[in-house]
């Protein structure tokens, strides 16, 4: 879980997540970081805990002047570890995986994917951008028949297939691709395959405002080519987790991304981040997750 989320706890540049007994924490400001010491013995001490791991290697500190950090503050551990999620388990690397090891914040999605994947019963699952496979093992623990998973890094999808057999999923349930999203998605078409189900959770197009339009149109390409590959009555979760992109505007994208695919779509869900990553009515920015669960008309 998280236990200090930056601004919106009033830390600005302090992220602070929990696994187990381990805390791995990201200083990204000056200010914080002027305060490290301090703020690492308070955390032990407000948990009770041991052992804190830093991981302040966001790029985000070259704007501070500041350069990488990584490695034990407090304590000496295990940087690879199993969390319990919900009904199954996730391999983590706090050394080396992304954020803090983990995407933590789409805890709820993942349980919500599980859920439609049980009520609806999905065959076949798309996960685009899968990293090491939360919402492929949330489909499977749903009793998706099979999940084909993207991503183009080896060792995220390594982790991924070893989340699968963690569980205890048969291994011929699932396949995995070291390939492009992009491609892959005009692959499948030219194929003429389909999905019941796709999720689309790609990594940040617009870290700033500035980046918008350019995103958008990266958003609007992956929502066009994933309505396309969509039977009727199938389901897409997509997500911009981009700071630069407005809930508003991600609407916009995913609605004219399916006026180009000539689909028509119900809107049954609109995600964001856990509740242990609060938003709060002085920073707004803090609501950088956000998602759609979109059903296709038939």
């Amino acid at each position: 879980m998280r236990l200090i989320h930056g601004e919106s706890d009033g830390l600005p540049g302090l992220i602070v997540d929990r696994y187990g007994d381990t805390l791995v924490a990201q200083f990204t400001s000056a200010g914080v970081e002027r305060w490290k010491t301090v703020i690492a013995d308070a955390l032990l001490g407000a948990t009770g805990l041991t052992e804190l791991y830093e991981r302040s290697d966001a790029s985000s500190r070259a704007l501070e002047g500041l350069p990488p950090a990584t490695g034990w503050l407090r304590g000496q551990g295990e940087v690879s570890l199993v969390l319990k999620e919900h009904d199954w388990q996730l391999g983590v690397d706090i050394a080396t995986g992304h954020k803090t090891g983990f995407y933590l914040d789409q805890r709820d999605s993942r349980k919500l994917f599980s859920e439609y994947a049980r009520r609806l019963s999905f065959k076949r699952v798309l996960n685009c951008y899968c990293y090491t496979g939360g919402f492929t093992v949330a489909a499977l623990s749903g009793g998706a028949e099979h999940v084909t998973s993207i991503d183009s890094s080896g060792p995220a999808l390594q982790q991924a297939a070893a989340n699968v057999a963690l569980n205890g999923f048969d291994a011929s349930r699932v396949s995995f691709m070291d390939a492009d999203v992009n491609a892959s998605l005009r692959g499948f078409i030219e194929k003429g395959q389909t999905f019941d189900a796709i999720v689309l959770d790609p990594p940040k197009f617009a870290p700033t405002v500035a980046h918008a339009e350019r995103a958008a149109r990266a958003y609007k390409d992956i929502n066009r080519l994933a309505f396309k590959l969509l039977e009727p009555g199938g389901v897409l979760f997509t997500y911009s987790c981009s700071g630069g992109i407005s809930a508003d505007l991600f609407h916009k994208i995913v609605a004219s991304a399916g006026c180009d695919a000539g689909v028509d779509g119900f809107i049954h869900e609109r995600m964001a981040g856990a509740p242990d990553h609060p938003m709060t009515l002085r920073f707004p920015e803090g609501e950088y997750l956000k998602g759609l669960v979109v059903m296709r008309r038939g």
